[in-house]
């Protein structure tokens, strides 16, 4: 969607939209308007959409307003948010091309009038590129917002949040490609694709250099699959010379059918997004590319696919990890753990980091503990996670801290190995935290995210219809932003 600031908006324009405050009189509008919003019961809540039609300099307009809640509310960035992805959300598909959006009636701030344009953006991404016979009245037609009465500084604040759309929409275009379409390889090409000619540097390891590099659990969970694993790093230097980077990590398990210990049929489709946190972090890499964050962040992602054939992994394997720990595989579904110990490991050694924050829709257990409302993190260091929690309250990317604990560690010891893959029925997400927890080393500040209910979504949410999400991008990136660029 194309935003677009002026001072003096198309006449053709038929679509005319307002930000209101909660409780704000409704001033410069015809008293029908008013009427017609006070029958509606708009007072101006968050989210809130109000549309009527008034005559204006002799043609009739399409009036909306769009409420973004109390003034001086908590959550006002938030808010102001869901203000504009609830423009989005009405129009779309309204047959309207084009909106006009003024910003000059709700005492907005710079930020805020740019998170109201974010929320317009993000709300408005689709994925229809394999729809041939969509409905008339499902296509999208609006494509422009022109903006006036912006604050000053607006402009300069949206070129910000642009840049944080265009990561998110990145992240959402991975989750959503199908197998067949994102794998390994192509994932690889879409990241070189998408960071041509930015400056950030690109290194990229196949299977022969990872076994060569002793990465037997990353390797192992690909050896079913016709597709050759990967694993890429994004490297951004726009911060100081001296300064250490900050490491993300990200799952980057293109397909799981569950390998030999095979899934279940029902759903196993919805196993594309088995990525979405090597999704996570190609976003927000390209967010903070894309904005020259003024920090040294890495992107590292592990991409495999899980395959059951001739040359699978079998349930009871033993495999040696780029660290020299050996893991006794007793699941064949529990790999997210196998290729993120390897490329956890690898990224200590490459790069003298920090701090580690990793990203995986780990355990379908973490969906059981918390829905679909947070994803669970696991830190061994509590300055890093209320900086991790902060974040995903002002994104509202909601994490919610889980325990790591000695007698839990004890849960994976193997008989035959130094670890096994998984542990009892109980507390399956933190035994697969404590598994990960083995391969960072000491003193190193590190976060395990396991977003495996945030990724997806059945239901639209305020900036996301039915589909990915985008989960995890904003997250990183505003973590970046409170804690890195400092």
């Amino acid at each position: 969607m194309q935003i677009l600031f002026t001072s003096t908006p198309p006449a053709a324009v038929r679509l005319i939209a307002r930000v209101v405050n909660q409780g704000a009189a409704l001033a410069g509008l015809e008293p029908a308007l008013v009427e017609g919003a006070a029958a509606s019961r708009f007072t101006g809540r968050a989210g809130q959409v109000f549309e009527g039609f008034a005559s204006v300099d002799g043609a009739v307009k399409r009036i909306a307003l769009a409420g973004a809640g109390e003034a001086d509310g908590a959550d006002r960035r938030m808010d102001c948010e869901r203000a504009g992805a609830a423009l989005t959300a009405k129009f779309l598909v309204s047959t309207e091309k084009a909106m006009v959006l003024d910003l000059g009636q709700a005492g907005l701030s710079a930020d805020e009038a740019a998170a109201v344009l974010l929320g317009v953006r993000l709300r408005g991404w689709r994925h229809d590129a394999y729809r041939t016979k969509l409905a008339a009245d499902k296509k999208p037609s609006l494509e422009t917002v022109h903006v006036t009465g912006a604050p000053e500084g607006t402009e300069a604040a949206w070129e910000r949040e642009a840049a944080l759309a265009k990561g998110v929409e990145f992240t959402r275009t991975l989750v959503t490609e199908p197998a067949n379409i994102i794998y390994p390889e192509t994932f690889v090409v879409a990241c070189q694709k998408a960071f041509e000619g930015t400056g950030a540097e690109i290194t990229v390891l196949g299977e022969a250099e990872m076994e060569s590099l002793g990465m037997g659990a990353l390797v192992g969970v690909g050896r079913g699959s016709e597709r050759e694993s990967k694993l890429i790093a994004i490297r951004w230097n726009g911060g100081a010379a001296g300064d250490k980077p900050t490491v993300f990590v990200g799952k980057g398990v293109t397909f799981d059918t569950g390998g030999i210990s095979l899934k279940p049929p029902p759903g196993m489709e919805d196993m594309k997004w088995d990525m979405g946190g090597a999704g996570a972090v190609a976003g927000a890499m390209l967010a903070l590319v894309s904005r020259k964050a003024k920090a040294n962040v890495i992107g590292v992602m592990g991409l495999v696919e899980n395959m059951p054939d001739g040359m699978a992994q079998r349930p009871g394997d033993v495999v040696t990890t780029m660290s020299g720990q050996t893991v006794e595989v007793l699941n064949t579904d529990a790999e997210g753990r196998l290729v993120l110990c390897d490329a956890l490991h690898w990224a200590q050694e490459q790069y003298d980091a920090a701090r580690i924050v990793d990203l995986a829709t780990l355990t379908g257990a973490m969906i059981i503990a918390l829905g679909n409302e947070h994803g669970g993190m696991f830190a061994n260091d509590d300055t890093l996670a209320e900086q991790l929690t902060a974040a995903g309250k002002a994104t509202g990317d909601k994490l919610w801290r889980m325990p790591l604990g000695a007698n839990y560690d004890k849960l994976i010891d193997s008989p035959i190995a130094d670890i096994k893959n998984v542990g009892p029925r109980e507390a399956g997400s933190i035994t697969a935290a404590q598994f990960l927890q083995r391969f960072i080393k000491n003193g190193t500040p590190w976060a395990h995210l396991d977003i495996a209910g945030m990724v997806w979504s059945n239901k639209p949410g305020h900036t996301w219809d039915k589909g990915a999400t985008g989960y995890g991008a904003r997250l990183l990136d505003q973590f970046v932003r409170d804690v890195v660029e400092k």
